[in-house]
This record gives C-alpha cells, structure tokens and sequence, in this order.
C-alpha cells in the first residue's frame, strides 16, 4: 500500500473566496502513483473548509449570500466569540461547510459524479493557509 503526503498553500486577498482546487488536487494523485484507493482533503484551519459541488459562479455568489445569512459577519459583538479576534462567523461558516471530503480513486482518477469539483472555502482569508492532501492506495 502506498501513502502520500503534500500541502497546498493559499492566500487569498478578501476575507472570503472560493477556489476551485481541482486540478492542484489531481496533480497530487498523479504524483503519488495510486491507481485504486482513497483521497482526503482537508483545511488545517478551523475557519476554512474544503467541499465539494459544481463549479458555477452563480451558485459560489448563492453560497455566498446564504452563509452570510445564516452567519453574518457584523456586527461583531453578536458573538460570544468576538472578543480578541473578529471571526467567529467564519468558524460558523466553516461548520455549515464542512470541513473535508473523501473521494474514491477509481484506474487512477478521481470517481467524481457529473460536475463535481474540489473547492477551498476561505472564510477568514488575507493570510497563509494549508490545505492537506493525503492519499493512501495501490
């Protein structure tokens, strides 16, 4: 059985981004050599997410508008949270988004469905952040 290991870094410019990571995701399987296995996907940070969906930029402004619905960013003595740093909504964001997918390796490709893309949700961006991609197989 094989094991690979790597990091993926992003800094975004805007506190919140979407960004398809698909095929940085898809070079690090062909570099690891696995042909039949599985792929995680993971932020290291508690206010960031890696999801899974369609690579439309009407539904990343919906994704959008609904999280900052459901979490608003201000004011920020809403949160309890708030006091030291101003983030609380995106750990919220982060939770509605989950944090990680798991996708099979089916004769050395990802086993997507239709449309189905790799996506890094920053939602507490400006600054460095890892994104971890470990994938174990034959």
């Amino acid at each position: 059985m094989k094991s690979y290991r790597k990091e993926l870094w992003f800094t975004t410019k805007t506190r919140r981004a979407f960004i398809n990571i698909t095929a940085q995701v898809e070079e690090c399987l062909r570099e690891s050599g696995v042909k039949e296995g599985l792929l995680l996907c993971n932020p290291m940070h508690i206010t960031a997410s890696v999801f899974i969906n369609d690579n439309e930029s009407g539904l990343h402004r919906d994704f959008e508008r609904f999280l900052e619905r459901l979490a608003p960013e201000k004011p920020y003595d809403q949160y309890d949270h708030n006091g030291f740093e101003d983030n609380a909504d995106a750990h919220l964001k982060r939770t509605i988004m989950g944090r990680e997918v798991v996708v099979a390796i089916t004769d050395g490709k990802l086993d997507f469905g239709t449309w189905e893309q790799i996506f890094y949700g920053e939602f507490d961006g400006k600054r460095a952040k890892r994104v971890l991609v470990k994938i174990i197989g034959e």
